[in-house]
């Protein structure tokens, strides 16, 4: 399931079990639950994103690794950053 986080606008209402102590302090300092909530999720959803991304490529990454590891960075000559001549063979 793909969301878009900067599109959406439709709210669905959901029922949260919180820390009462954290809730009431949020709710004394005027702290919007929703919105921290939403946020976090957002975080959240993103970085799980990421993990699963990263996991179905891993075999991926190996094999690119592997490869400029046998035969170097094609790019090597012209790698200016820090660590470029390492990709040299």
């Amino acid at each position: 399931m793909e969301y878009d986080f900067m599109v959406s606008q439709i709210r669905r209402k959901t029922s949260l079990t919180l820390d009462a102590e954290a809730l009431d302090c949020a709710k004394e300092l005027g702290v919007n639950v929703s919105a921290v909530a939403e946020a976090a999720l957002v975080k959240a959803v993103a970085a799980a994103r990421r993990e699963k991304w990263l996991a179905e490529n891993a075999d991926a990454f190996a094999a690119q690794s592997d490869w400029h590891a046998r035969n170097g960075h094609p790019l090597a000559d012209i790698i200016a950053a820090p660590g470029g001549a390492s990709w040299k063979s």
